[in-house]
């Protein structure tokens, strides 16, 4: 028997009912929530000016939020209050050390100090560069101050600048030493009955192996194990000796921690303050006591020390160099390019050929004296990575010298654009290099076939429809994949060549996918210079024999939405939304195996015209 028409008639009713009520409530609680964060903005907007007023004798407050980067990623969604993706805050390198750097020559500011809980991470190459601004500001005769309730690795890298660094009695130091580990998918592709085609040249070219490979081959374990060593004694030399310790006490550390915890009755804080890694063991309400006698009372908060946050401080110093008359001095043109590269179009946090181009040309159209082009990206597209390189030689040929930074990597397609440049500077932690082609083309034919799914059809050539993904790849097909790496390769020689004075047979030596370090890139010739950022402008000022100059940063043009997005993505605090990610348990898991499906992820980018990539998979510098 079926239900009468009627009950069918109340059930829906019901159910639609239940349904519209649920939507409205929905629609309230977002809306009320949007109107609370304008609400916030509005108030933060309008109470900036007592918030930019730099107390006499305060300190420096330095507490990044998020993960270091050279570029800010644009928020492509609302924040996950509204239902948008969840994305790591983020904190520009060049903001804190021009912060620092300004801090140091103002006699406002007489100290600073390291609030580094909330700091998510930072490759080595950019703490190196932070490191070298909190020496500069030490330099000053200011005093740094490290407070923390853990230090993570790099955590504790900045802190170890510090003049005493506090820890919290219940807190920790791990160190756990430098590591490269990844999930590979050989076994999985193969139960999905996957075809994955790969074309490469260069031993070490090691890009593709989790998805041909369930391990890592003898030639990248040898490859990454090297500059690993090289980057963990950067490391340790530089930690070690500003605490002056003795060079192996951070490996015995880490390699003795269970009997060091032992003696200290299993208080990772005491065995801290034990071997000298910390000066004080102090709760947070004990340290703020300590630097209100050392620095003085905050005016409007008794209970805090006197400071103004390194950021606001940042943008008080750009208001007062606003308000001053025009010099119309000589301009140093700076471009940021971070991330993967990519053919056309791209935002910021990714390398688009067109898009990138677009900058440069500008750098030309604001006629600067000089160019220099931060590279921070492991590489991509082999089409797009010559696009930029031609118009970085097109701006050399208009007289405008062009000098590369590079970030915490420049290798593969990164090392590709940095060859347009007339001289390269790499911090020793860079990770560069990596010079060598692939390709890939998987295929599903036998996925489609397990489900029922068959693909025929005619054609005017052996080749027509020889590269669908639902076809099997046929022998012809797979050779004319493999000569085009071969003549990317060979190209790819001849530009190293050209552009280090050197010949392709030597270039070889170096190349086949090898990863090195800025260090060893130096002794190689791959780079000219050793420094930071800062290095290589001055070097750019020389180049064009200016003296006196303004750096110009030249960045795409945010859309409207897209600077309200912004806007409210710095505005909403990122411990808030982790908390509230932390209660959402499904949330969690998402964000806990992005890391894993991020490699699958990120094939959907990979759009080479011809499927040719010179792209470094080991280059995640730690």
């Amino acid at each position: 028997m079926t239900d009468s028409p009627r009950k069918k008639g109340f059930a829906r009713s019901a159910l639609a009912a239940i349904g519209a009520s649920v939507t409205w409530l929905r629609r309230v609680f977002t809306n009320l929530v949007f109107l609370l964060v304008l609400l916030f903005l509005g108030i933060a907007i309008f109470s900036k000016d007592d918030q930019l007023v730099v107390p006499q004798g305060a300190a420096l407050r330095v507490a990044p939020n998020g993960f270091l980067v050279d570029e800010l990623t644009q928020p492509a969604t609302l924040p996950i209050f509204f239902g948008g993706a969840r994305g790591p805050s983020e904190v520009r390198v060049k903001d804190l050390v021009d912060a620092i750097d300004s801090a140091a020559k103002d006699k406002r500011i007489s100290s600073l100090v390291l609030e580094l809980d909330h700091m998510v991470g930072g490759s080595l190459s950019k703490l190196d560069e932070i490191g070298a601004a909190l020496q500069r500001f030490k330099a000053a005769d200011k005093p740094i101050y490290a407070v923390g309730n853990n230090y993570t690795q790099p955590q504790y890298f900045l802190a170890s600048h510090a003049d005493k660094i506090y820890l919290n009695p219940m807190g920790s130091v791990l160190l756990t030493g430098f590591g490269v580990y990844r999930n590979y998918y050989k076994s999985a592709l193969e139960k999905l009955k996957v075809n994955f085609h790969v074309f490469r040249v260069g031993d070490y070219k090691d890009f593709i192996e989790p998805y041909t490979r369930d391990d890592m081959s003898p030639a990248s374990r040898e490859n990454n194990q090297r500059w690993l060593n090289e980057l963990w004694s950067e490391y340790s030399e530089q930690v070690t000796g500003l605490r002056n310790l003795p060079a192996e006490s951070l490996d015995l550390f880490i390699n003795e921690l269970p009997q060091k915890l032992q003696q200290n009755k299993g208080s990772w804080a005491e065995a801290a303050l034990a071997n000298k890694l910390v000066d004080q063991l102090a709760s947070r309400i004990e340290t703020i006591k300590e630097l209100r006698k050392a620095i003085g009372e905050d005016e409007k908060n008794e209970r805090d020390y006197k400071s103004i946050n390194a950021l606001t401080y940042l943008r008080s110093r750009k208001l007062a160099e606003a308000a001053k008359p025009i010099k119309q001095p000589n301009k140093i043109g700076l471009i940021t390019a971070s991330g993967a590269i990519v053919d056309g179009q791209a935002p910021a946090g990714r390398i688009g050929s067109e898009s990138l181009g677009k900058l440069i040309a500008q750098a030309r159209e604001k006629k600067v004296d000089a160019l220099v082009l931060r590279i921070d990206s492991g590489g991509g597209s082999a089409f797009a990575s010559e696009a930029i390189r031609q118009e970085l030689l097109a701006t050399r040929d208009a007289d405008i010298p062009v000098v590369i930074s590079m970030g915490s990597l420049a290798a593969s397609g990164g090392y590709w654009i940095a060859t347009g440049g007339n001289r390269i500077w790499a911090s020793p932690a860079t990770l560069t290099g990596s010079i060598g082609v692939f390709g890939f083309f998987p295929t599903f034919e036998n996925s489609l076939e397990h489900i029922g799914i068959y693909t025929d059809g005619v054609g005017t050539s052996d080749l027509a429809g020889s590269m669908r993904p639902d076809r099997a790849l046929s022998p012809a097909a797979a050779n004319i994949l493999q000569q085009g790496v071969n003549n990317t390769y060979a190209r790819f020689l001849r530009i190293v060549a050209e552009a280090r004075g050197s010949t392709p047979k030597e270039v070889h030596k170096i190349a086949q996918g090898q990863v090195w370090t800025g260090r060893a890139a130096k002794k190689m010739g791959l780079v000219d210079d050793l420094g930071n950022l800062n290095d290589a402008i001055a070097d750019a000022a020389q180049l064009a024999e200016v003296e006196e100059y303004d750096v110009v940063e030249i960045q795409r043009e945010l859309s409207p939405g897209e600077k309200f997005l912004r806007a409210l993505s710095d505005s909403v605090d990122a411990r808030i939304a982790a908390s509230l990610e932390a209660n959402l348990p499904l949330g969690a898991w998402l964000n806990s195996v992005q890391p894993v499906l991020a490699p699958i992820a990120e094939l959907q980018n990979y759009r080479d015209p011809r499927a040719l990539y010179v792209r470094c998979l080991p280059c995640q510098a730690p």
